[in-house]
């Protein structure tokens, strides 16, 4: 069984699955109806990406623990979403950070979805015909992630004078947590080009703060790491105690 696969398979489930969290807590509570509609189908745009992923780790696992080659136990899609701990999580740094206001939840999905997109084309041309074939039917709806975000981003970044101060602090706020994009853990390492992932992120999201009238952040900013080795905020285990509180307080437990 490769372990780097399945790590690296786990890492794109998990962080589509805290971001979907992340974003789900505005349902119902979004600035106009029609704005709380778009973000709560990002959200399941997201969750159905990570179930794709979830499941086809747990048919490497399983695959091979049938064969009597591993340890590990028979795993499911829920077990890997409810039933691992915040240390087994590898989603990145920036997704289970709060959502403060509505500046940095928009901010937060148009940084991660231009490198997202970015991240799907390359493995659109994986070897691995089943990762591809996740990558190719996720991106068509990541390129509407990437549409809707980068207008919201330019609407409000040149709008008033408040909406453009909120975008400028969630741009303070969220810039540190971007570069653990391109920092790759030993599991990704030989899977993506990180260097070209960079490339292709910095000119697009760069273009469109220009248009938003937002400062270019500093080159010199500290960045955040360690989500893809398990090192989280202490915002994962306040978000994973209410999600898994159901399955883990009635185990087992169906719809």
């Amino acid at each position: 069984m490769s372990k780097t696969l399945i790590d690296f398979i786990l890492q794109l489930a998990d962080t589509n699955f805290i971001l979907a969290q992340r974003n789900s807590e505005w349902c119902a509570h979004g600035p106009i109806l029609e704005q709380d509609i778009a973000i709560t189908n990002i959200s399941l745009d997201l969750l159905g990406q990570a179930r794709n992923f979830y499941q086809y780790s747990a048919n490497i696992i399983n695959t091979h623990k049938e064969s009597g080659t591993s340890e590990i136990p028979r795993v499911s899609e829920d077990s890997l979403a409810y039933l691992r701990t915040e240390r087994d999580f590898k989603n990145l740094l920036i997704c289970e950070l709060p959502n403060e206001d509505w500046a940095q939840t928009i901010l937060r999905q148009f940084l991660y979805s231009i490198f997202q997109f970015g991240l799907y084309e390359q493995l659109q041309k994986s070897i691995d015909a089943p990762l591809a074939a996740i990558a190719e039917k996720s991106i068509k709806e990541t390129t509407y992630h990437v549409k809707w975000s980068s207008e919201w981003v330019i609407r409000l970044g040149d709008g008033t004078e408040e909406s453009h101060a909120r975008m400028e602090r969630a741009l303070q706020n969220l810039w540190p947590y971007t570069g653990e994009f391109f920092i790759p853990a030993d599991y990704e390492k030989g899977l993506i080009d990180v260097v070209a992932l960079k490339k292709n992120w910095i000119e697009k999201v760069y273009a469109v703060l220009m248009e938003a009238t937002l400062q270019k952040p500093a080159e010199s900013v500290y960045m955040h790491r360690g989500g893809k080795e398990g090192a989280h905020t202490e915002n994962l285990g306040f978000m994973l105690a209410e999600m898994q509180y159901l399955q883990r307080t009635y185990p087992g437990a169906t719809w």
